[in-house]
């Protein structure tokens, strides 16, 4: 008797649904931050090159990556006879594209006025001046 005929097969279906997905990378500081008992609420805002995510005390710009490995997005699939009993698995979605978060320098996100280093511009005349 070969292996395969005393494997139980697990049945795979495709009933993709019209929910749009998208999976976010999250850095592992970020995930520590929303799995803690007082997790903070996390805000969306645009700004003119990306959406920006901020937390508290920082702000991450999303990035949209296209892969070429589809990740299938999978749910169990109920019997019709009971609800409990579990038949297979359905795709429901193939995502073709994840969302990665970019941390945002801090002296960006502030918005405050630019820190004077005693710079006066061209800095490239001066740069040339000493090769």
């Amino acid at each position: 008797m070969s292996s395969s005929q005393t494997t139980p097969k697990l049945p795979l279906h495709h009933q993709p649904d019209d929910t749009g997905y998208r999976l976010i990378e999250l850095p592992p500081e970020l995930e520590s931050l929303l799995e803690s008992e007082n997790a903070p609420v996390l805000t969306l805002e645009s700004s003119e090159t990306s959406a920006l995510l901020k937390t508290p005390d920082r702000t991450y710009a999303l990035r949209q990556k296209n892969t070429s490995n589809s990740v299938m997005l999978l749910s169990p699939t109920a019997s019709p006879s009971s609800a409990s009993q579990y038949q297979g698995m359905s795709v429901i979605s193939t995502i073709h594209e994840t969302v990665e978060l970019e941390l945002v320098p801090q002296a960006v996100t502030t918005g405050g006025p630019l820190k004077n280093t005693g710079s006066r511009g061209k800095w490239h005349e001066k740069f040339g001046k000493g090769r």
